[in-house]
């Protein structure tokens, strides 16, 4: 690396051949990217809001991973009970797990691997999907606990 502040366009930086264009250092005298372009080469990526560890670093991981942990188990304990016959309650307790992860979301700062995505983005994905599948567990055939009209109606109207 040269002295001068600037890099022409192919010399070396950290290892890397640099393609981008790339202007004069900043304040830590490192080169800044004068394009909006993409770089070639991903160098790290950026960690969704609240991805941090629920618990403290030196807890065990499961004991920092515990949003995640709780959620996954219930969705376990939702599919061996639909398993084992009993469809309605299995897929009501998998909804509400869903439910609940984005309550976590909302709620709590840090939820560890149960962050993915921005928290609005997690918090409506897991939202929608929960309450999409309680619903459609509460209207499941035989004895539906939950009848909507139009969803009948419609259906007769699509089947002739």
């Amino acid at each position: 690396m040269t002295g001068t502040g600037s890099e022409a366009e192919g010399d070396e930086l950290d290892g890397v051949t640099v393609r981008d264009a790339i202007s004069a250092p900043d304040a830590e005298g490192k080169p800044r990217r004068t394009t909006r372009r993409f770089p070639l080469f991903t160098r790290d990526t950026a960690r969704p809001e609240g991805g941090g560890r629920a618990a403290a670093g030196d807890a065990p991981a499961p004991a920092r991973q515990w949003p995640i942990l709780t959620v996954l188990s219930a969705v376990a304990l939702g599919l061996l009970l639909t398993a084992l016959d009993v469809f309605r309650v299995g897929t009501i307790l998998i909804g509400a797990a869903l439910l609940a992860g984005a309550a976590m979301r909302w709620m709590l700062p840090s939820v560890g691997m149960l962050a993915v995505r921005s928290r609005f983005t997690d918090m409506l994905t897991y939202g929608v999907l929960g309450t999409a599948i309680v619903v459609l567990a509460l209207m499941a055939q035989p004895h539906p606990m939950l009848v909507i009209p139009f969803l009948d109606d419609t259906l007769h109207f699509t089947v002739r």
